[in-house]
């Protein structure tokens, strides 16, 4: 398929005057001075008279590297302003991708050259046809109302032609947009007055409270590492023991820990959302440290034993429930 689309580009190449357009078909899809030739010989010619690039005078098949270079620059950029790449790609000018790539896009570049030479309008300019089409633009919008009407019937008869309002007036427009820049005047004006009665410190009269704070979750940090120590040495080894002891009575205890750990769950609640709080005041502290705050630390302790207290609890539970149930 490639090779067929090839002969195709060669046989219209021929047809446009091309002197070289018998070169073998690899020196013109791989990088070379006979595709950099092609390539500068089709972008002329859809610049026409008007180009603002100046066409040099490469001699020879032969270029050493800074002139090769230099060419393939020009190329490119020739390339992006007639919108054939997005962006001065100097890969795509010696050839990038697959043969099939880069035959298609030969393809593309020789076709833009065939339609140009054959328009209609030999004397045809962009600047008279964008006058053109700005005119024709203008006249519906001034005329859709009976353009688009179901009179004219552009549209098929299944589709609903929406109503087409008038545009508003310039002036009620502008009525619009000074009543709403006033309003949002009053509201700047009501933010800044609330600013300034209610000065806001991020550091003022939290030191006490951060103290206070940090000493009650010492202690329950200590509380629930002792517990931890008492359940790994204790608790633990006793839940995984061939032989389970009589559990009378501890139905009541069990129920008292849960209740424990239910207010220690409500509790540790409440601290995230305090960190939460701590962590938005300290936002606004002008400290430039990055290291976390010793209050952050003990909660993220807090969190981590009790992560290890739920999971003990679960063991618990389940050598409670086993003993209940070889009870019954």
């Amino acid at each position: 398929m490639a090779s067929k689309q090839m002969e195709e580009i060669q046989r219209k190449l021929s047809l446009l005057e091309y002197p070289r357009a018998n070169a073998p078909a690899q020196s013109l899809l791989f990088a070379g001075v006979e595709r950099y030739r092609l390539l500068e010989w089709l972008f002329f010619r859809l610049l026409g008279d008007r180009s603002p690039f100046t066409q040099q005078n490469w001699q020879g098949d032969s270029l050493d590297r800074d002139e090769e270079n230099n060419r393939i620059q020009h190329l490119a950029e020739i390339a992006n302003f007639l919108g054939i790449t997005p962006s001065v790609d100097t890969e795509a000018i010696q050839g990038r991708g697959s043969y099939e790539e880069r035959v298609e896009l030969l393809h593309l570049i020789v076709d833009l050259v065939e339609a140009s030479c054959y328009a209609d309008n030999p004397e045809w300019s962009v600047d008279k046809q964008l006058e053109k089409d700005v005119q024709l633009v203008d006249s519906i919008a001034e005329k859709q109302a009976q353009i688009f009407s179901e009179e004219c019937k552009l549209f098929p008869a299944d589709v609903q032609i929406q109503s087409i309002y008038p545009l508003p007036d310039i002036a009620e427009l502008e009525l619009k947009l000074s009543e709403y820049t006033k309003k949002m005047s009053n509201l700047q004006q009501m933010v800044q007055e609330l600013a300034s009665k209610y000065d806001y410190n991020p550091n003022e009269d939290y030191a006490e409270t951060e103290l206070k704070l940090r000493e009650h979750l010492k202690s329950f940090l200590e509380t629930v590492k002792s517990f931890n120590t008492i359940y790994t040495k204790e608790i633990h080894p006793w839940t995984h023991m061939m032989e389970v002891p009589q559990l009378h009575g501890f139905g009541p205890a069990a129920n008292r820990l849960l209740e424990a750990y239910n207010t220690l769950l409500k509790f540790l609640g409440n601290l995230r959302s305090l960190r939460d709080s701590y962590t938005a005041m300290a936002a606004g502290s002008l400290s430039a440290s990055n290291e976390p705050s010793s209050v952050t630390k003990i909660i993220s302790d807090c969190e981590s034993a009790l992560t290890f207290l739920n999971h003990s609890l679960s063991i618990l539970s389940t050598s409670v429930a086993r003993e209940q149930g070889e009870t019954l």
